[in-house]
């Protein structure tokens, strides 16, 4: 009886430390993270990649502004095989012609569990190359994976003329 008294008090204090690991930041993003798929789901009923990737990070709030000199920050949550494994978050500088401001919400697919490892080896970076898929009604259907990544964003409020994601640069913290 003892013995079991000190397993179920073991088990108590391991459940109690994975719960607080997730602080009330990481907590309420996670919540916007639900939130942003559900939108992503209902505004193109016929995606699928939620299932057939091995891998996605939603960023459900990404905020972009710039006037010549521009920017973008957020911060995500990284799902592998439908389950939340860590925290994500980007940031980019830019310069070149843009003018304005605008929140998104972005999630990157990784197609291979060889593309989502690299991305959580941390310090991982876009080339310039890449871009988004704006997402719409029918959109997800007509996609590709560039390099095992693929991108969409669907913009909250605001506007800019860019939807760019090149250069972003990401860092992963993986759950405890």
């Amino acid at each position: 009886m003892k013995n079991l008294k000190i397993v179920w008090a073991t088990c108590l204090l391991f459940i109690t430390v994975t719960v607080a690991a997730q602080n009330e930041k990481d907590k309420k993003i996670m919540a916007d993270a639900e939130k942003a798929k559900a939108t992503l789901i209902e505004k193109d009923a016929g995606i699928k990649i939620f299932e057939n990737s091995s891998g996605y990070a939603i960023f459900p709030n990404v905020g972009k502004g710039g006037l010549i000199i521009g920017g973008a920050s957020g911060n995500g949550v990284v799902y592998e095989n439908g389950s939340a494994v860590g925290m994500t978050s980007l940031k980019k500088v830019n310069i070149g012609l843009q003018a304005g401001g605008q929140a998104v919400i972005e999630v990157i697919f990784f197609e291979t569990d060889a593309a989502l490892a690299k991305f959580k080896e941390g310090n991982y970076e876009f080339s310039a190359q890449v871009s988004a898929v704006v997402a719409d009604e029918g959109k997800s259907k007509n996609v590709d994976y560039d390099d095992g990544v693929l991108v969409f964003a669907l913009p909250k409020a605001g506007f800019m003329a860019d939807i760019s994601v090149g250069g972003q640069k990401f860092e992963y913290d993986a759950f405890k």
